[in-house]
């Protein structure tokens, strides 16, 4: 496929108007051939992950039973599409609603360090929504979801994510709309002027606001999944003839202009179709906000290479970039007591207390670790700074420095590209073992290979619903849904 470029000489104004048309021609007309076989091998491995995580968090999340309550009570929950890791089907936007929460839920999904964001959880269930209203193939939901990708990430990156955060936008949720529009109207069979209507609708759509770091909410979650059901909402209203408004991305109230303050719309397009963001995201080895992994991996090369007497440790320094600062670094007093889970994904001092004492961080260690009075005695000496290192190398890597005091002697590190990043990804075998771990208490282990099998060869399966039935649990003690 051929690159999308503006012509030389433009005015700036001139590229605003033409990003909402150049990126819906690019949505619509995107094909499995035109992606390098890389770049489908990295979506597969994306969409591995996330099935894992949004199966766990379909029964281990008090947030995912809340909002399936809440469901049944609206009478939302009949239809054929599946949330994964469930035994009943549900509409197809609200199994998107639900598979892109879960995904999210844990956070332990994957992210796009200069976007700043994630993106297999909102688009990913959207395509698998839509595909399932559309009786498409996996060929045809794998493009979709790279064409949802390469549109998610430019968005937030022409946004410029520090000052989209700065306005308290959660890029994930509102960027992650437009990305699952396009990869449920891709399926849908969306032309480019469908597309720019779907877009339309979108724009009225989107939200996600930062304020659950206040108190730990779960509207991280559910937001994430909104993003999700309203991709699949605006799809299928532009495919139904519905109007929405144009110039969408880059109107005098669009996108752009009305979601931060000094946009770059040429950032948008730029590289389309021969610079492949898909090949940014990054896989997560532990399940907190991705600002906090280079700290984490600090922290276990200097407990490992210096064997760390914890009850030692006097005083624990983490060094951030400002954007991770101010998302996981302060205020002190409050990451300094999480209480919640959220707070505890979302608490610098709280996840380096929990590396310095374990040597590493699972999705159980939330339950165990934030009432232990070990643990949070030690969060309690870990203090966080803007370190001008970590701030050199943003938003390129999200580095991390770590300064661990012990026995008067001072130690220190820097890590500049956490594990998961594209250049330390996971090997093949951490990435399996994080999908054994996350499905595991549900899926016997015949079913976990046949549904690892299925995504990692997503292109050649000619059902979605028949990949999707492989997620419903098969564990004989699988404890009643809706029980802790």
């Amino acid at each position: 496929m051929a690159a999308v470029s503006l012509p030389l000489g433009f005015e700036r104004i001139l590229d605003m108007v033409s990003v909402t048309h150049q990126l819906a021609e690019f949505a619509v007309n995107l094909t499995l051939d035109d992606i390098p076989a890389e770049v489908r091998a990295r979506a597969k491995a994306l969409i591995f992950d996330t099935v894992g995580i949004a199966l766990r968090a379909r029964h281990d999340t008090q947030s995912t039973r809340a909002m399936l309550a809440a469901l049944a009570r609206l009478e939302m929950t009949q239809g054929r599409a599946h949330v994964i890791g469930d035994s009943q089907t549900y509409p197809a936007a609200v199994a998107a609603l639900v598979n892109g929460a879960g995904a999210h839920s844990l956070d332990f999904d994957d992210t796009h360090a200069a976007g700043s964001l994630h993106s297999s959880a909102p688009i990913v269930p959207a395509a698998l929504a839509a595909a399932e209203l559309a009786d498409a193939d996996g060929a045809a939901t794998l493009a979709a979801i790279i064409a949802g990708y390469e549109v998610q990430i430019r968005l937030s990156l022409a946004l410029t994510p520090a000052e989209h955060y700065t306005r308290g936008y959660h890029p994930t949720a509102t960027c992650g709309a437009f990305g699952a529009t396009v990869a449920a109207g891709r399926l849908l069979g969306l032309d480019a002027a469908g597309m720019e209507k779907a877009f339309g609708v979108a724009l009225s759509q989107t939200s996600g606001s930062m304020q659950f770091l206040h108190d730990g909410a779960w509207t991280k979650r559910s937001q994430v999944g909104h993003a999700a059901y309203n991709g699949v909402i605006a799809a299928t209203l532009a495919a139904e003839g519905y109007h929405g408004a144009g110039q969408a991305l880059d109107g005098q109230w669009g996108f752009l202009s009305a979601y931060a303050p000094n946009p770059d719309p040429a950032r948008a397009i730029a590289g389309l179709g021969e610079t492949w963001q898909t090949m940014g995201l990054a896989v997560k080895p532990y399940p907190s906000c991705r600002y906090s992994h280079a700290a984490m991996d600090a922290l276990r090369h200097l407990r490992a290479a210096n064997d760390v007497d914890v009850d030692a440790i006097s005083a624990v320094e983490i060094g951030l970039p400002q954007t991770g600062q101010n998302i996981i670094g302060t205020p002190l007093a409050q990451k300094h007591a999480p209480k919640t889970v959220v707070d505890g994904q979302f608490s610098m001092p709280f996840l380096a207390a929990v590396i310095l004492r374990k040597g590493d961080l699972g999705w159980d260690d939330y339950d165990q670790l934030l009432s232990d009075p070990e643990t949070l005695a030690l969060t309690r000496k870990v203090s966080c700074v803007v370190d001008p290192a970590a701030e050199a190398e943003f938003p390129a890597n999200m580095a991390g420095v770590a300064r661990v005091t012990v026995g008067g002697e001072r130690l220190e590190t820097m890590v500049v590209v956490p594990k998961g990043e594209p250049d330390n990804f996971l090997t093949e075998a951490e990435l399996t073992g994080k999908f054994e771990g996350l499905t595991a208490p549900y899926l016997s282990a015949a079913r976990r290979t046949r549904l690892a099998d299925a995504l990692l060869d997503l292109d050649a399966q000619p059902s979605i619903p028949a990949v999707l039935e492989l997620t419903r649990p098969d564990v004989a003690d699988l404890k009643l849904a809706g029980e802790d």
